[in-house]
Parts: structure tokens; C-alpha cells; sequence
């Protein structure tokens, strides 16, 4: 069902079952998939791809060109996936050329009011990212994290799998998965103990964790420190996450206990 007052461009590929609101306004190049709801006065526009069953709230504009001064006007993307919840005032905007040419979003995630997601990002599935958090351009933000209110996460940082970052924090380093990060220059609080709970991880395997967050964090030396973890360690799967999440990228800073 469309609104009498929506303005829907006849070339957006537009499913028989969205729902689109009064005011809201649909691209050329856009393309929603099933049950996809649309409320007033929202701006759809760019090269982008809305999956079956996302909501969108008023006044989001999504799709948006990325806030580079380098873009020029080439046709790059976004997609955004399934099952998704994006509240009042969010912008996200297409990728550049030079990142990539895409912005992904993926699936379940709850994207609170004000929030921005700049081009290039790639935000993985079950994420939450809290009201007028602002994610910079080429940040990766993987499954189950949860970014607190009024965050910055600065460009080209990485935050792991399960990460929680506390609000108003300003994110500069990489957050290895399943760390806690806090902070005015982010610092490490921790395992997200919570969170690796509510998902029903064993004691086992948060015991391995903790004890191998311990290990990494002993001294600021951490490729040395994760060369000297026991086999044991090394062979957890957690455990494993947070040694390849550092040693994907060496020339990114990673966030650290306060006290190294």
C-alpha cells in the first residue's frame, strides 16, 4: 500500500506488499524488497537495496550521497539487509569509489534515532547502535555488537564480534570481540561477560576467554603476548576470534586496558 501523497519514482522496483507512508519519498534506483514498511516522510534515494520485512521510521533518509569531499558523483551503493529496525532521524549514506563503492548493512539490527552511518561501512547482523551514535566512513562493525548512545567510532576502526561499547565514548582504536570499551580515546574494561551469558556460552569457554584476555593484555607487546598463549588457549574458538581479529591488521591500533 502506498500513500496518495508518497512520491514513488516509476522506475523503482517496489514490492507488492511494502507499505509506504504519507510524504515519504522513493528514488529511481531503488529497489524494497517484501513487507517492507515505510512510514511518513522518509527520503529512499541512490543506488540502494531495502530487504523483505525492514521498518523504517520518519524522517530516516536513507541512501543518501557520502559526505566525502572526493566523491564526485559515481554510482556507488548501498544494501541493507533483512528484518532490520531503523528508527527516526538515521542517515546512511552510499559508498565511495575508493572504499569499495558500498555501504552493507546486514540482518536483525535495531538502528536507534539520530544514528548515522557513513559510506563504506559494513555493519554485520544483531547489531544495535544506540541514538545519535556516528559512525564514521570504512568502520567495520561485526555480529551482536551493541554501540551505546552519543558514541563516535572514528574511520576505519574495527569493533569484533560481540563487542559493547559504552555511550558517549569516543571510538579510535579496534575493539577486539567480546571486549568492553569506554572512554573519551577508548580504552578496554573488560570481557562482555553479559553478553557472552545472555547467549548461553558456557562457563568453560568464558573461563578460556578471560584468562586468555589476561595473557594478551599483560604487557602493551601483544603479538608477543598471543605467541606465548598455551595450545590450549590458541585452540579455543574464542579465544581464536580475538588472535585473528588482532592479527588481521597490524597497522590498526588496538584498544587496550588503561593501565598499559
Amino acid at each position: 500500500m502506498i500513500h496518495e501523497t508518497a512520491i514513488v519514482d516509476k522506475k523503482a522496483k517496489v514490492s507488492k506488499s511494502v507499505i509506504i507512508g504519507p510524504y515519504s519519498v522513493v528514488g529511481p534506483h531503488v529497489q524494497i524488497g517484501e513487507s517492507v514498511e515505510i512510514q511518513s516522510h522518509v527520503n529512499v534515494t541512490g543506488n540502494t537495496i531495502i530487504r523483505n520485512n525492514t521498518k523504517i521510521f520518519p524522517f530516516a533518509s536513507i541512501g543518501t550521497n557520502p559526505q566525502d569531499l572526493k566523491y564526485k558523483g559515481e554510482q556507488t551503493k548501498l544494501e541493507i539487509g533483512s528484518n532490520n529496525i531503523i528508527r527516526e532521524h538515521v542517515t546512511i549514506n552510499t559508498g565511495t569509489i575508493g572504499g569499495g563503492g558500498i555501504t552493507k548493512i546486514g540482518n536483525n539490527n535495531l538502528i536507534m534515532i539520530g544514528a548515522h552511518i557513513a559510506h563504506d561501512c559494513m555493519v554485520g547482523n544483531n547489531v544495535v547502535i544506540a541514538n545519535s551514535a556516528a559512525i564514521a566512513g570504512h568502520a567495520q562493525i561485526l555480529d551482536d555488537v551493541i554501540i551505546g548512545g552519543n558514541c563516535g567510532i572514528q574511520q576505519f576502526t574495527r569493533i569484533g564480534k560481540m563487542a559493547m561499547i559504552g555511550g558517549m565514548s569516543a571510538v579510535s582504536r579496534d575493539v577486539i570481540p567480546y571486549g568492553l570499551s569506554f572512554g573519551n580515546r577508548n580504552y578496554l574494561e573488560g570481557i562482555n561477560l553479559v553478553g557472552l551469558r545472555r547467549k548461553k556460552v558456557s562457563n568453560k569457554e568464558i573461563l578460556a576467554l578471560s584468562e586468555a584476555y589476561k595473557e594478551i593484555f599483560k604487557t602493551k607487546f601483544l603479538h608477543e603476548n598471543l605467541k606465548k598463549l598455551s595450545e590450549e588457549l590458541k585452540n579455543n574458538s574464542y579465544v581464536k576470534e580475538v588472535i585473528d581479529f588482532i592479527n588481521h591488521d597490524k597497522k590498526r591500533p588496538i584498544c587496550t586496558p588503561l593501565s598499559k
